[in-house]
């Protein structure tokens, strides 16, 4: 028995770890009572220990503080102004404040693992789109560290680097050489630095970022004194990559000032001025500002990313997350306030380290510049790393990140590290913070709507086990943060958005294709089943039409082994309606312990899969195949969507063929002998039904009925207003070997498709108007309109006798045709000869004697006492009376007629007769009329199913 319910298996497992290791001895007894699941939680000897404070508040507020609060936070306010600056904050913390509540409600409604955003992600929307976004998350913690690397450089070139511009006077300490590979330098440097601290693993990383956490705030502290304590002063601006002069104005200061707090400052802060950023030597745009300043925000999932590392995910995320958050929404805002009062706009936008100048003491600035990126850079990476690891593990993409899966001995996924640093090393080589900078942004927004979608999804599926702890959230905060995720993705970088999304899409179709099924459950699968229930509920039975009928069809199934080709000749005709298999079980439950037919569902749901068909499953146990037919026509479906036609196979001595081949069977037979069938070998279905019937079974034939029951299921199935198909010859059907025939077979290729819609039992009835007949066109055209079958052709063949008006019954014939829009040649068939020998024509020459015995002589001679007048249009009279030579030579008449022979026959199913003990004698005219004639429907309709109105 397998295990559904992971959430409590987890539980469970660690309850009883945790018991162990208090009791001791009494814990061993139970260890071997976890199995295999036990065995896994013990390949992770690495214990939980990070707690709220170190495992997420420390890690969101370095990466969120890094390099907007050092070194952007001017740049945002010169550019922008004091007031758009404050709108973009609050922008950008209400998206990020939606995600956040998503993502605290996701990780509060059960046990969170390694992974952070790609655990919540592909958990709640399933594989192909957590792996899709778990690419795009990791791709975005990679671009993420390598734009912090790229900001410590340009703090280091910035203070210690010798200037381009040659004529620029620079300080004794300035030593460093400067340009493109130079800073590509340094930058390999510092990223090969983080890579060996995260590679040592998350404990001595964590300890790393508490001092750099005590550093930063000690430097932030310094920063809002030196607002108060610094006096006004001049400071030199640093050179410009390609300074320009427009004619009108000089060329760029050199010099600008720290005023202090004064209104003139903060009035010439106000408003937005966008000029040339002199470090990309672009034109700025509120898009652009908003991609570099939103950087400052993408640190929100640093403490997610540590999932795996916490001790306990589903408290800490939540609390560590949001107050991150507040503190750093808090800082931004004051900083943004202060700088507005105290810089000139020409020092917020030529000088980006102006905090260093304006600091009581200026390495102050530089250590919290340099710890804050260096332990961001590092936080993306330890980040990403850890989501290619969960990536890797789940087995998404195969053998290609199969090598991420390596630990170390203390649990830390070295392999998935070194994958990652190479990657940012890659992106280093773009060289300038702003250029990556949009990137980052598009990305870490597409991963926040992903997650806002997934909280979105699992509120309006309506599980129950969906019930977070953390209840501050609505699928309005869900939607309003993917429209406001969606918006500024397209604001900022119409292209790079449309990029990303189609990226996303082409890994959510290779993974949809190439991804082993898993058991995380499928959020598709609730929605689906939400609509379907609202969806059922407004389909009303009372409202249905003639115009929109359409078949909805119960076949039964004895043993799919014999099947296959009746089944799969059903999905076509199905036409977009209810499609159902069903089988019956002989037993009796009370003698049962346990339900037969649970365990067999996956074997018939498999089978569905391996026939590529669109049908659902009905399996029913029963002391009679009669009652459990009667069950499934009474109870198959909801709503609208019931059975209207109830499908059978022909109930005849023919032994059935076995087309699907059992794989313990055929290991053990085709080790001496070559199986026909290499492909099932090769990629054999979990099947695993019943062998076929043979002679020597217990009951007559091996048949789990009689022909009495047959036809009473028939006439059961009529009562129940069900139209009724009896198929015969589809033991062995193969649509695309009977749609495709040899070339010089007559005909030139061409495929048929015979309907002969009248009574050939009865040819005082030959009428083409009636229900039945007009069924029998319906279902032939619903063939012919399917696209496999559409180049067949349609062949009516109307019976006519001497004397009657052959061309008025053939043009009657053509115009309703073209009245149902039924494309079909017609073939007039002569049947003189063959209505000769029928019992009503040899009656009105020999009115009281018959000119051969019929079938059954005691029963005859009991029905000859009854008045012949009563049953002279009864079914039982003509069921009694009917010859063996009228029906071979209507049986012959079929076969001659039809040159070259049909793909498919479709011939009318007269009702069963009245009387119970005439059923046995109308299965066995039914069988020697289709005699030979392949693949045949014999069809009753009982229900209106075609109409000329439009």
């Amino acid at each position: 028995m397998t295990e559904r319910t992971p959430l409590l298996h987890y539980r469970l497992a660690t309850s009883v770890s945790e018991t162990e290791m208090r009791s001791g001895p009494a814990g061993k007894a139970q260890e071997q009572r976890l199995g295999s699941s036990r065995l896994k939680s013990n390949q992770q000897p690495q214990p939980k220990k990070l707690s709220i404070f170190f495992g997420v508040i420390i890690p969101t507020l370095l990466s969120m503080f890094s390099v907007v609060v050092f070194l952007r936070i001017g740049f945002v306010v010169g550019q922008s102004g004091l007031y758009q600056a404050i709108a973009m904050y609050g922008v950008a913390y209400f998206i990020i404040s939606m995600t956040v509540l998503s993502v605290c409600a996701i990780s509060t409604n059960g046990a969170l693992d390694a992974g952070g955003a790609y655990y919540m992600i592909s958990r709640a929307l399933g594989p192909e789109f957590g792996g899709s976004m778990g690419i795009m998350f990791f791709l975005a913690n990679v671009c993420g560290s390598a734009l912090y690397v790229l900001g410590l450089v340009e703090a280091i070139v910035a203070t210690f680097g010798v200037p381009e511009d040659p004529t620029l006077i620079h300080s004794s300490y300035q030593v460093l050489p400067s340009g493109y590979w130079w800073s590509l330098l340094y930058a390999t440097a510092i990223a090969l630095l983080c890579l060996l601290v995260c590679l040592v693993g998350a404990h001595i990383y964590a300890k790393a970022t508490f001092l750099i956490f005590v550093v930063v705030m000690f430097v932030l502290g310094t920063i809002f004194i030196s607002f108060f304590a610094v006096a006004p002063r001049t400071i030199n601006l640093p050179g410009s990559v390609n300074p320009v002069s427009n004619g009108t104005e000089p060329a760029f200061p050199t010099t600008a000032n720290f005023t202090g707090f004064k209104l003139d400052t903060l009035l010439g802060n106000l408003w937005a001025n966008y000029t040339v950023d002199y470090t990309t030597n672009t034109m700025m745009t509120f898009a652009t500002v908003f991609a570099v300043m939103f950087n400052g925000c993408t640190g929100i999932m640093a403490g997610s990313n540590m999932s795996g590392e916490l001790k306990n995910p589903s408290y800490s995320i939540p609390r560590g997350t949001i107050t991150a958050v507040i503190f750093t929404f808090i800082i931004y805002n004051l900083l943004s306030l202060l700088v507005a009062c105290s810089c000139d706009r020409v020092l917020l936008q030529r000088d980006y380290s102006f905090l260093r100048d304006i600091n009581i003491w200026n390495p102050f600035v530089t250590i919290g510049v340099y710890s804050s990126t260096l332990s961001a850079a590092m936080s993306n990476l330890i980040g990403a790393s850890r989501i290619l690891y969960a990536l890797a593990r789940d087995d998404l993409f195969g053998k290609v990140l199969a090598p991420a899966k390596r630990t170390s001995h203390s649990g830390n996924p070295w392999v998935s590290v070194i994958m990652t640093w190479f990657l940012v090393q890659l992106v280093l080589f773009s060289g300038k913070l702003n250029t990556i900078a949009s990137i980052v942004t598009i990305f870490f927004l597409l991963v926040y709507a992903a997650v806002d979608m997934a909280c979105l999804a699992l509120e309006w599926a309506s599980a129950p086990n969906f019930r977070p702890t953390f209840r501050y959230f609505t699928w309005h905060t869900c939607a309003l943060g993917i429209v406001g995720c969606a918006i500024m993705m397209f604001l900022i970088n119409a292209i790079y958005a449309s990029a990303s999304i189609a990226f996303m899409l082409l890994l959510l179709l290779l993974i949809h294709y190439l991804s082993p099924t898993s058991s995380w459950g499928y959020i598709s699968q609730a929605l689906i089943f939400h609509q379907v229930r609202k969806y059922l509920l407004m389909l009303d039975v009372r409202k249905d039409h003639v115009k929109f009928w359409r078949p909805q069809i119960l076949l039964m199934v004895s043993n799919p082994r014999s099947s296959v080709g009746l089944i799969t000749f059903i999905n076509d005709i199905k036409k977009s309606g209810l499609y159902v298999l069903g089988h019956v079980q002989l037993g009796d439950l009370d003698t049962l312990p346990s339900d037969p037919l649970q365990s067999q569902y996956d074997s018939w749901l498999s089978l569905v899969d391996q026939l590529n068909i669109k049908a659902f499953v009905n399996l029913t146990l029963a002391d009679s195949v009669r009652h459990g037919i009667q069950h499934l026509l009474f109870i198959s479906g909801l709503g609208g969507m019931r059975p209207n036609t109830l499908v059978l196979g022909f109930y005849d001595d023919c032994l059935p063929n076995d087309k699907l081949m059992d794989p313990s069977l055929t290991t053990i037979q085709c080790t001496h002998q070559i199986d026909p069938s290499q492909d099932l070998e090769q990629h054999p279905p979990l099947f695993h039904f019943a062998p076929l019937r043979e002679f020597n079974d217990q009951r007559d034939d091996g048949k789990a009925l009689g022909p009495q029951e047959y036809v009473a299921i028939i006439a059961d199935a009529m009562k129940m207003l069900k139209n009724v198909v009896l198929a015969r010859y589809f033991n062995g059907f193969d649509r695309t070997r009977v749609l495709s025939p040899p070339a010089p077979s007559p005909g030139k290729g061409a495929v048929y498709v015979d309907v002969w819609p009248v009574n050939l039992l009865r040819p005082d009835s030959s009428s083409y108007v009636d229900t039945c007949s007009l069924f029998l066109l319906q279902l032939a055209c619903i063939l012919n309109m399917v696209r496999a079958w559409r180049k067949t052709k349609l062949r009516l063949f109307l019976c006519v006798e001497e004397g009657r008006s052959l061309r008025g019954t053939e043009e009657k014939l053509g115009q309703l045709l073209k009245e149902l829009r039924i494309k079909a040649q017609i073939y007039p068939v002569p049947w003189d000869k063959q209505v000769t020998l029928h019992w009503q024509r040899q009656g009105v020459w020999s009115k009281n004697k018959s000119t051969q015995p019929p079938p059954a002589g005691m029963e005859e001679r009991k029905l000859m006492e009854e008045d012949e007048e009563d049953y002279v249009n009864s079914f039982p009279s003509n069921t009694t009376r009917l010859s063996n030579d009228y029906l071979s030579a209507v049986n012959k008449l079929i076969l001659e007629s039809a040159q070259p022979a049909p793909a498919v026959r479709f011939l009318y199913l007269p009702r069963p007769p009245a009387d119970t003990r005439r059923y046995s004698t109308y299965l066995a005219q039914l069988e020697l009329l289709t005699k030979d004639l392949g693949p045949t429907l014999l069809i009753h309709g009982v229900t209106p199913v075609i109409t000329t109105d439009i």
